[in-house]
C-alpha cells in the first residue's frame, strides 16, 4: 500500500494486469491485510475481480502462494507485491504455452558498475588486465512468472519457503522450467533509495510535485 506517486504500488499493478487481459486476480495478505481488503473490497472500481488469501504468519514468497492454491486456476501469473513492471504480459503468457513449461520466469537486462578495480591474472599470477570499476551486464528475474498449478507441489503446505527453494526443488526433478528475455519497465521498491526514485519518477508523471 506504500504510495508511490498518488497511487498504491499495489494498484499500479492490478492496473497493469488489467491492461494486459488480466481480469482476475489473489491477493495473497498477512499482518494487516485488512487495510489491503478495505482499499481494493472485491476489485470492481479497478476493473477486475479481487479475492484474498490471508495467513496469520509470514509463510514467505513461495508458502505465501502455496496458501492461496485453492483460488488458483490451471494457470496463472504470479507477481511479487514490491515491483512496478510495464512490459508486454500476453507475450510472455504466449512463450510459456508454446514451450508447454511448469514455469516460466521474465528477465530483463540489468547493469551495475562495481566498486573496486578488477584484476583479471593468470595462474601464475602474472597480470593480464586491470579493469577499474567496469560494468557488469546480467540478465535478472524481474519477480514475474507464468506457472502451471501443479509448480504448487513442490512448495510445502503452511511452511516458511522461498521461491528459489521452490525452483530448485523443480528443477532437481528435471520439469521444464524456461525464461523469456522481456524488454519494458522495473523497478524494485526494495529499499528506501529504490522508493524515493521511484516516487519521484511517478510524482512528476502525476503531476504532482515531490
Amino acid at each position: 500500500m506504500l504510495p508511490v506517486g498518488h497511487t498504491p504500488i499495489l494498484e499500479r499493478i492490478i492496473r497493469w494486469l488489467k491492461r494486459n487481459g488480466v481480469g482476475e486476480v489473489v491477493i495473497s495478505t498477512g499482518y494487516l491485510g485488512h487495510l489491503i481488503e478495505e482499499y481494493f473490497k472485491d476489485g470492481h472500481e479497478f476493473g477486475v475481480s479481487i479475492e484474498y488469501a490471508s495467513t496469520r504468519q509470514a509463510l514467505g514468497i513461495a508458502g505465501q502462494l502455496r496458501s492461496a492454491q485453492d483460488k488458483l486456476g490451471d494457470r496463472f501469473v504470479c507477481l511479487y507485491g514490491d515491483a512496478i513492471l510495464d512490459f508486454d504480459l500476453k507475450s510472455l503468457i504466449a512463450f510459456h504455452e508454446k514451450s508447454h513449461a511448469l514455469l516460466t520466469m521474465a528477465l530483463m537486462d540489468y547493469e551495475t558498475r562495481g566498486k573496486y578495480g578488477v584484476i583479471d591474472a593468470s595462474k601464475d599470477g602474472r597480470i593480464q588486465k586491470w579493469r577499474e570499476k567496469p560494468v557488469f551486464h546480467s540478465e535478472i528475474n524481474v519477480g514475474c512468472y507464468v506457472m502451471e498449478k501443479r509448480y504448487l507441489d513442490y512448495i510445502p503446505r503452511g511452511s516458511v519457503y522461498g521461491m528459489k527453494e521452490a525452483f530448485d526443488a523443480a528443477m532437481s526433478n528435471h520439469e521444464p522450467l524456461y525464461a523469456l528475455k522481456v524488454t519494458g519497465t522495473f523497478l524494485d521498491i526494495g529499499d528506501k533509495q529504490a522508493y524515493l526514485e521511484a516516487d519521484a519518477r511517478f510524482s512528476k508523471e502525476d503531476g504532482k510535485i515531490p
